[in-house]
């Protein structure tokens, strides 16, 4: 038996740390924040244990909890105290965002990035205005198939609210924005709106391949974003496509985005892996609600440590290739990684 090659000789404890691969610090994780502008106090979101909707007057103190665990970038979602089919709100100068912004900015050293969606805004729950589509429901009749007019967003008229959108985030202070809504062209206008307005300086973070994934579900609870009908699938990704995926992100990169996101995270570890082999761009996953859930709730049950799979699924995720991870696990696994360097 020939044991010249002996890979066990460098997982010794003190070794083991030197020739380890894959890095993961606090600086590389941001925190999710849901600020509510229809509440005075912290309201518990169910279904995701540990976090909360907080009002725009505890903003401040929510962001400087983050800043406490080491973690220095959040990512501002919002929850207005009004809806109407367009998502007016979504722009407005007093809207919670921009409330929020302002505050967030004048009084912490947070870096601050904006969700860029309509769909908590507006009073149907889908990312955009609708219009109406003739759609083939199947037969035909002597003059040509059988139509039936069915509701869907309307991209173009989208793409005018998200230049709104984004303006109005930068001028409240916003280092960062994020377009979630898989828009096509988005980063398009919203890179010329920027450039239009003086902010040439903001960076945008495109989800720029967002799967219409299970996954979400915990999210809408927080958000309170759930469509009232229907399903996204007509503007987010089929989570069975991979090459769409590349040419997606090729689009967006293309048109400007500085930052690639991929959405979710864990299902999708080889569209993160694609990403980064394919573009020289920073990549950031998203670790969504219902990974994080999925987690919480096998814990609760004994059957798993969470602060161990915690960890684990953001390790896969840095190992995987993503340079940046947004996770309802930052402040935990941010707390524990400063603790680990302190010993």
């Amino acid at each position: 038996m020939d044991l010249t090659h002996r890979p066990r000789r460098l997982r010794r404890d003190r070794v083991r740390g030197l020739v380890s691969e894959t890095n993961l610090e606090p600086a590389d994780l941001i925190a999710p924040v849901f600020v509510d502008a229809t509440t005075d106090e912290r309201v518990p979101i169910e279904s995701m244990p540990g976090h909360e909707r907080v009002p725009i007057g505890d903003a401040v103190d929510r962001v400087e909890e983050v800043l406490e665990t080491g973690v220095e970038a959040v990512m501002l979602f919002g929850i207005p105290k009004s809806k109407d089919p367009e998502g007016r709100r979504a722009w407005a100068e007093d809207g919670v965002i921009q409330d929020a912004l302002r505050r967030i900015t004048a009084e912490t050293d947070a870096y601050v990035i904006t969700d860029v969606c309509l769909c908590e805004y507006t009073d149907h729950g889908h990312c955009g205005p609708l219009e109406e589509e003739l759609r083939r429901e199947g037969g035909v009749v002597e003059n040509g198939p059988v139509c039936e007019p069915t509701l869907t967003v309307d991209n173009d008229a989208t793409l005018e609210a998200l230049e709104k959108i984004v303006v109005s985030h930068a001028r409240a202070g916003a280092d960062m924005v994020a377009p979630s809504g898989m828009i096509d062209g988005m980063v398009d206008v919203i890179r010329d709106a920027l450039d239009r307005d003086g902010f040439e300086h903001v960076p945008i973070m495109s989800y720029a391949a967002k799967y219409e994934s299970a996954f979400y579900g915990p999210f809408r609870d927080a958000a309170d974003g759930a469509p009232s009908f229907g399903n996204r699938r007509h503007y987010q990704m089929d989570p069975a496509n991979s090459r769409e995926a590349l040419r997606e992100v090729r689009l967006d990169a293309e048109q400007g985005a500085d930052v690639l996101m991929v959405k979710p995270a864990l299902p999708y570890l080889d569209i993160v892996s694609a990403v980064r082999q394919e573009f020289d761009h920073p990549v950031a996953a998203y670790n969504v609600s219902g990974e994080y859930a999925m987690l919480h709730a096998a814990a609760e049950k004994g059957w798993l440590d969470l602060e161990e799979v915690a960890l684990e699924s953001l390790l896969s995720i840095k190992r995987a290739g993503a340079d940046l991870i947004l996770t309802y696990f930052a402040e935990d696994v941010a707390g524990r990684l400063s603790a680990d360097r302190r010993r």
